[in-house]
């Protein structure tokens, strides 16, 4: 499918602080999914953007957005207050470019686990479902739930898409969690992949081959929660 260039746009999360977007629409979109970054690395870096094009070409529009601290080249995550506020303005933005859609909301790592924040705190306008990849339980190498505990306050779906190799979701802790919050968690575990879904060479698997498995996850939780 041919996907057409990213639009940028600005969004306003108050009065004094306006963050940087990009809008993707395929011509046959089925779903949108508002996807922030990680805390490492903003919207532009190459693996968010592939991952925009690998969703676009199976018809799931995306708004990727910065948080306020990548905006302006910092390196410390914002407090939650603004982050919080940030994934909202990000929903709001995309629920009028797309009403037509089912809205989903999510994204890497540490924005993924803001945006469960913000929904658990209230839930966030439009979204039908949230989907992690790479939620971020625990800090790397300190196996602990406390990071969770939120999830229990949420009662839309989520989708987990996590790495087997991941050192910041320890899966003695991931798998109960998740159990716990069945039947509205979906945690697809993908073998050998770090929490950057990258695999090494002697596991005989590819990072493009991770992508395309929790891609066609992706692809089967949407078709079972969407509500038209």
């Amino acid at each position: 499918m041919e996907l057409p260039p990213a639009e940028p746009l600005k969004i306003n999360v108050d009065e004094k602080q306006t963050v940087s977007a990009l809008w993707i629409r395929p011509t046959s979109a089925h779903a949108c999914l508002v996807l922030a970054h990680g805390a490492g690395a903003g919207m532009v870096h190459p693996s968010l953007e592939t991952l925009a094009r690998d969703l676009g070409e199976r018809g799931i529009a995306t708004l990727r957005y910065q948080f306020p601290f990548m905006e302006l080249g910092g390196k410390r995550p914002d407090a939650p207050g603004v982050a919080h506020a940030t994934v909202r303005a990000a929903v709001s933005t995309a629920l009028a470019l797309a009403s037509d859609l089912p809205l989903f909301a999510g994204g890497r790592s540490f924005g993924g686990r803001m945006t469960s924040q913000a929904q658990a705190a209230s839930p966030l306008e439009g979204v039908q479902g949230l989907v992690f990849f790479g939620f971020p339980l625990h800090p790397a190498g300190s196996p602990s739930s406390e990071r969770g505990e939120h999830l229990f306050d949420i009662h839309i779906p989520m989708l987990f898409l996590q790495g087997t190799r991941d050192r910041m979701g320890d899966l003695e802790q991931l798998q109960p969690l998740c159990a716990q919050l069945s039947p509205r968690a979906t945690l697809k575990l993908l073998q050998a992949a770090d929490h950057s879904f990258h695999v090494l060479v002697r596991s005989g698997r590819t990072n493009k081959d991770v992508r395309s498995e929790m891609l066609d996850t992706l692809d089967d939780w949407l078709a079972g929660v969407v509500v038209r």
